[in-house]
């Protein structure tokens, strides 16, 4: 049995693990337009349908044998109107870009806030003191919700994951993926997203699937995640609506450190959650070796086209 990652750039490195030389340059999106120009994207999808059906049919693929594909991914890159589309459960076997949003849902306890106003009174110290005072008071104050995913799934089950995550349908933005995986995961009101939640950015990996991902080993896999925060005062409390979402943990952040280095996170969703520390100064160049290494392995540039400019 492999050790758990030890170090948050190994936690980096598990999600992000698809070397590329740099003699490697950009893997264009090439599609045989059947139509003649007439209409590319409709041919295009009705070829992909048909390939998909028929590695469905005849049980080609492990991954396409479990149930027949019906949400649909964009193809990024291609340079047709409308977007050129593909069954989600096949992108990685055909090399195309996934894309994800995920949020993160985070609270302060109100003992917290009143600690905080009763810091504003006081004196100023020392600049240094403060300074490592209010590093290890962001620490024990601010605390994430945190689910565990239901031991059914197909992929990483009873791992830890993002407090709200799903795939980005074709026609659908992030945000709007955000707001129904929110109601659908975490019974949390599509007006208290749309009210609070932030767009924060977003993080880039080429993986490797291996077996907790429910694909064949060794496919590369070129991963693009919008990122959210959502904070929340102690009355909002996620709780499971479907059956992908075991149960919700309200973690504080070492108690999130702890489970990351122990390997109980779901890969990617470790990486969103190192991204979420060092937006909020938790992890920083003073107190992590590795911190460049780690915010450059988090935007890294993919092998395959994003914008149909390319």
């Amino acid at each position: 049995m492999s050790s758990p990652p030890k170090t948050y750039l190994d936690l980096i490195k598990a999600c992000d693990k698809y070397a590329i030389p740099p003699r490697i340059g950009m893997l264009p999106v090439q599609v045989l337009d059947t139509s003649n120009g007439a209409d590319p994207s409709s041919a295009c999808n009705a070829a992909f349908l048909s390939l998909i059906d028929k590695a469905f049919s005849f049980r080609t693929f492990a991954s396409l044998t479990r149930r027949r594909p019906t949400e649909e991914y964009r193809v990024m890159g291609a340079k047709y109107y409308p977007p050129v589309r593909m069954k989600r459960a096949a992108a990685p076997l055909l090399g195309i870009a996934c894309r994800g949003a995920h949020m993160t849902v985070y609270t302060r306890t109100a003992e917290e806030e009143e600690e905080e106003e009763e810091e504003e009174e006081e004196e100023e110290e020392e600049e240094e003191e403060e300074e490592e005072e209010e590093e290890e008071e962001e620490e024990g104050k601010l605390k994430i919700w945190v689910p565990r995913r239901s031991a059914h799934l197909h992929t990483y089950p009873g791992k830890l994951d993002s407090t709200i995550a799903g795939g980005i349908r074709a026609d659908e933005s992030p945000f709007e993926c955000i707001v129904h995986e929110a109601d659908e995961e975490a019974s949390l009101p599509e007006s208290l997203v749309r009210q609070r939640a932030r767009p924060c950015g977003a993080i880039t990996y080429v993986c490797t699937s291996d077996a907790g991902s429910g694909l064949e080993d060794g496919l590369m896999a070129s991963g693009i995640l919008y990122l959210y925060d959502m904070e929340v005062d102690h009355t909002v409390v996620p709780k499971p609506r479907d059956e992908e979402v075991q149960e919700f943990y309200l973690l504080d952040v070492q108690q999130i450190k702890e489970a990351m280095l122990r390997g109980e996170f779901k890969p990617n969703c470790a990486s969103v959650m190192i991204d979420f520390f060092i937006r909020h100064g938790i992890i920083t160049e003073d107190n992590e070796p590795d911190y460049l290494d780690i915010i450059t392995r988090l935007h890294r540039t993919l092998p395959v086209p994003t914008t149909p400019g390319v």
